[in-house]
C-alpha cells in the first residue's frame, strides 16, 4: 500500500507526484487492469509465452545477433 507522509509545509503537488511514482513502483494499477475481468489460465499461458519471445528478440536486437 503508498503511503505519503506530509512533513512540515510540503506542497500538495509534491505529495501526489511522491504518491504517484510510489504507485507505479509498488505495480497496483497494473494489478487493477489485470484483476479487472477474469482471464482464462490458456490465455493468461499465450500472453506469458508471446512476451518471453519479445523480451528475447529484444535482447538479440540490443546484442546485435539479429538484422
Amino acid at each position: 500500500m503508498a503511503v505519503v507522509v506530509a512533513r512540515g509545509n510540503d506542497p500538495v503537488d509534491k505529495l501526489l507526484r511522491i504518491f504517484k511514482k510510489q504507485v507505479e513502483k509498488d505495480g497496483i494499477m497494473g494489478d487493477i487492469k489485470r484483476k479487472n475481468f477474469y482471464e482464462k489460465p490458456s490465455l493468461r499461458r499465450k500472453k506469458k509465452s508471446i512476451a518471453a519471445r519479445k523480451r528475447v528478440v529484444k535482447q538479440k536486437r540490443k546484442m546485435g545477433l539479429m538484422e
